[in-house]
């Protein structure tokens, strides 16, 4: 009988080793899928600078870091990965603006880093009967939606930053022009081109990336930046709010820690002119210890 009960003991133990051996196994079949769209300078799809952007290098360290997950990554455009995202999976994006709206079914790691926040552009042929919208070097974005025969061109379902999406959700439907496609910013400056459209917003960046890919010269165009918009945006990674989305964001919140920040502003700064580049990288500090989120 006693040998019978130690026999017993012995094969439950065998058993509590064996689920403990593949507890890990189980947890690391857990898929985290990434969501990522054409982005230039942070993320990039094709071309001589394919796999390039700042995020391009960010995602394979975040990666490594997180060995408790199985890692997928998709190519999505803005709208479709804002679907993923609000929906309950386990959906994370490495690019992402914090907005008051979003954070109700997303929840967002600390920041990553920050960009210059996003402008209006307009082509240089149009300076003149534009001009009524520029002052001081800045664009009033909410003059230009409320006037006569002007209409924007935006990316469906991004954001621009609040202040840049408070003056959109009060604009008359008609002035925007938004665009679903997986090149979406491309094919706005096309219709810019096209006489369909006054000004597109868009990183700087971003603008002169895809205007070169459409065969656009850059210095046919103007960039402005949005009065009364802070001159950079914070960079977040997001996930789905759901309890393996959450748990997913304190583990990146701590790999993130551990990742050289310095290589990621300097890929960021190399995408800018040369005086524009090293102003970014002395403001960066300074804006993280002292802006507050927009």
């Amino acid at each position: 009988m006693v040998r019978s009960f130690k026999k017993r003991l012995a094969h439950r133990g065998c058993i509590a080793v064996l689920l403990g051996a593949l507890a890990p196994v189980s947890q690391a079949e857990e898929m985290l899928t990434w969501v990522v769209r054409d982005l230039p300078p942070m993320t990039i799809f094709e071309g001589s600078q394919k796999n390039r952007g700042t995020i391009d290098q960010l995602l394979p360290l975040l990666i490594e870091r997180l060995p408790q997950y199985r890692h997928q990554t998709l190519h999505l455009n803005r709208a479709r990965s804002m679907q993923m995202l609000t929906s309950p999976t386990f959906t994370c994006d490495p690019s992402l603006v914090w907005t008051p709206t979003r954070a109700k079914s997303i929840v967002f790691s600390r920041q990553t880093f920050a960009v210059l926040s996003n402008g209006v552009t307009i082509r240089q042929k149009q300076q003149e009967a534009l001009a009524q919208f520029v002052l001081e070097g800045t664009f009033d974005l909410e003059k230009f939606l409320h006037a006569e025969q002007t209409r924007l061109g935006v990316v469906a379902e991004r954001s621009y930053g609040s202040a840049i999406d408070e003056h959109l959700s009060h604009a008359p439907p008609h002035k925007l022009s938004p665009h679903h496609g997986n090149d979406a910013l491309g094919s706005l400056l096309q219709m810019q081109r096209m006489g369909r459209l006054e000004a597109v917003l868009g990183y700087l960046t971003e603008v002169r990336y895809h205007a070169q890919q459409q065969d656009i010269d850059p210095d046919e165009l103007v960039f402005y930046p949005v009065s009364g918009a802070p001159r950079y945006q914070r960079i977040h990674i997001g996930c789905s709010d759901t309890a393996q989305g959450r748990e997913a964001i304190a583990h990146i919140d701590q790999a993130l820690q551990d990742i050289p920040t310095a290589p990621l502003l300097q890929s960021y700064a190399s995408w800018l002119d040369p005086a524009l580049g090293q102003q970014y990288l002395k403001d960066n500090p300074l804006f993280f210890d002292n802006a507050p989120e927009q």
